[in-house]
């Protein structure tokens, strides 16, 4: 099922992007459909499907596609077998996972492609602010995962660990740059400054013995390193 969405009204700046958002639980759906609108991004349709969703998705190639992760006709994975499809047919287009619960092996191929892709708890979504940003993050390249995923993936443990170069406090600031949080928001998490965060975030990125391809890159390319071995 598809539905198309009218474009925010009251305002005459640019939309900050077109979103499609995709949850068969419609009261949730028409929810985050009128925080963006009221947020100023463009919602161009909703989907109460996965085919409904790329439906949508091939009409519009939207900046952003909001997903359930389970959704009908079983609701098990339909919702991510979309996204996967999504990031092969449409690699630019940005994907958000939302869930209900903490799902650590369903995700883990989809978030280890590393750029324009967040997985949140649904939870999260009542923080506006945090929400948008989140958004905003993914649209420019970035990926998020949602703090409870990442303590999920702390408590792993795997023989020869890739991140056994780490100290403890590179470790945690990692895992905050897996949150999607800049230098200065990972400074405040941990009350220390940010110039103490960007010497850490150059040692992270010296051990994992990431190539020199500009910092936002490897810090994308820091993260994948962070979920694949938690895999």
């Amino acid at each position: 099922m598809t539905v198309p969405a009218p474009r925010a009204s009251g305002t005459d700046s640019p939309p900050r992007g077109k979103v499609v958002v995709a949850d068969d639980d419609v009261l949730l759906r028409e929810g985050i459909t009128s925080l963006l609108e009221r947020s100023g991004f463009e919602v161009v349709g909703q989907a109460g499907d996965a085919p409904g969703l790329l439906k949508l998705v091939q009409e519009h190639t939207p900046d952003l596609a909001i997903i359930d992760i389970r959704m009908p006709p079983a609701h098990r994975t339909e919702g991510l077998v979309a996204a996967h499809e999504i990031r092969e047919r449409f690699a630019d287009v940005g994907i958000v996972l939302l869930s209900a619960y903490v799902e650590v092996e369903h995700a883990m191929e989809l978030l280890a492609s590393g750029e324009r892709v967040g997985y949140l708890l649904k939870r999260r979504v009542t923080d506006v602010g945090e929400f948008v940003d989140t958004l905003e993050r993914i649209m420019k390249g970035g990926s998020v995962l949602d703090p409870s995923l990442v303590q999920e993936l702390l408590r792993a443990q795997r023989k020869d660990d890739p991140l056994a170069a780490l100290s403890t406090r590179e470790r945690e600031v990692l895992a905050q740059m897996a949150e999607g949080r800049s230098n200065a928001g990972i400074a405040r998490a941990l009350w220390v400054t940010e110039g103490t965060v960007e010497k850490h975030v150059q040692h992270i990125l010296t051990k994992l013995q990431l190539p020199d391809s500009g910092d936002d890159h490897r810090r994308v390319l820091a993260v994948v390193t962070f979920l694949e071995a938690r895999c």
